[in-house]
C-alpha cells in the first residue's frame, strides 16, 4: 500500500503566547487523513530564524512533504522565507514573478514591506492554479502557506490532488461500556491485528455510548477482519452499534 508522511510546523509568537488559537493544524491532519496521507508531527515554533530554519530542515529531511503555516506577510515577524533559506543554506531572493503579481496587485510604489513578500529562498517553485490570486510556494518538499486560516485553507484545497495516496479505511465500534471494561478486548484485537491503527475516545455526557473506538488501514480486508474480531471479543449488549 502506498503511503506518504507529512510534518506541520506552525509559526508565531502569537500561538505560543495563546493570543491566536491555531486552526490550520487541525484543518490540516483532517484533509491529509483523508487523502492517505499520514500526519506524523505538528510543531509550534517561534518567529526565530534559527529555530525555523533548524526545524524546517530536520523535518524536511524526515517526511516526505512538510507545510509550513504563517509567517510570509510584510511585517517584522514575518521571517518564515527567510528562516527556510537559512535552514537550506540558500539565498533569499525577490522573485521576479511575484514582483510582477505584486506590482500588478498593488497600487503606488512597492516599498520594502511590499517587496518583502516577494522574498523566496533561491530555486523556489511557484505553483499557479487558476483559483488563486498568488502562488503556493515550494521548497523542494516544503509547502509554505499563509497562517490566515480562510488563506491557509484556500492554497491548500489549490494543491490537494498532489498529495493524494491509498486512502485510509476506517471502521467504528460505538461501546455503551466504559474503557476499563473493554481494555482487554482492545489489547487483544491489536495482538491479532498488528498493523491496525486502533484508537479509544472515551465521550463524557453522551447518552448514547460511553467509548467511540476506531479501527484503520490502508487493506480494507484487513480491517474488516479487525472489525469482526473485535465484535466478537466484545459482550453483544456492550456495542451500541458499527458504521
Amino acid at each position: 500500500m502506498r503511503n506518504k508522511t507529512a510534518a506541520a510546523i506552525v509559526i508565531g509568537n502569537e500561538i505560543l503566547s495563546g493570543k491566536v488559537v491555531d486552526s490550520n493544524a487541525a484543518f490540516l491532519a483532517r484533509e491529509l487523513r483523508a487523502l492517505g496521507v499520514s500526519l506524523e508531527r505538528i510543531v509550534i515554533v517561534p518567529d526565530d530564524l534559527g529555530v525555523i530554519g533548524e526545524t524546517v530542515r530536520d523535518h524536511a529531511a524526515g517526511f516526505d512533504v512538510v507545510f509550513t503555516s504563517g509567517g510570509v506577510g510584510p511585517t517584522h515577524d514575518d521571517i518564515t522565507m527567510a528562516g527556510i533559506a537559512g535552514g537550506l543554506g540558500r539565498e533569499l531572493v525577490h522573485h521576479p514573478l511575484l514582483v510582477e503579481k505584486l506590482r500588478a496587485f498593488t497600487k503606488g510604489e512597492l516599498t520594502p514591506p511590499k517587496l518583502k513578500m516577494a522574498e523566496v529562498p533561491a530555486g523556489a517553485e511557484l505553483i499557479f492554479d487558476g483559483t488563486l490570486p498568488f502562488p503556493v510556494v515550494r521548497v523542494d518538499n516544503i509547502y509554505v502557506l499563509p497562517g490566515i486560516p480562510e488563506l491557509f485553507c484556500e492554497k491548500f484545497m489549490a494543491i490537494r490532488s498532489r498529495f493524494a495516496v491509498d486512502p485510509f479505511f476506517v471502521r467504528v465500534v460505538y461501546s455503551r461500556a466504559p474503557e476499563s471494561a473493554i481494555a482487554a478486548h482492545l489489547d487483544a484485537t491489536l495482538a491479532a491485528f498488528p498493523e491496525l491503527l486502533l484508537g479509544s475516545y472515551p465521550k463524557l455526557c453522551e447518552p448514547e455510548y460511553q467509548v467511540r473506538v476506531t479501527l484503520e488501514s490502508k487493506d480494507e480486508t484487513y480491517v474488516n477482519c479487525a472489525l469482526d474480531h473485535l465484535v466478537s471479543c466484545l459482550p453483544p449488549e456492550s456495542i451500541v452499534r458499527t458504521e
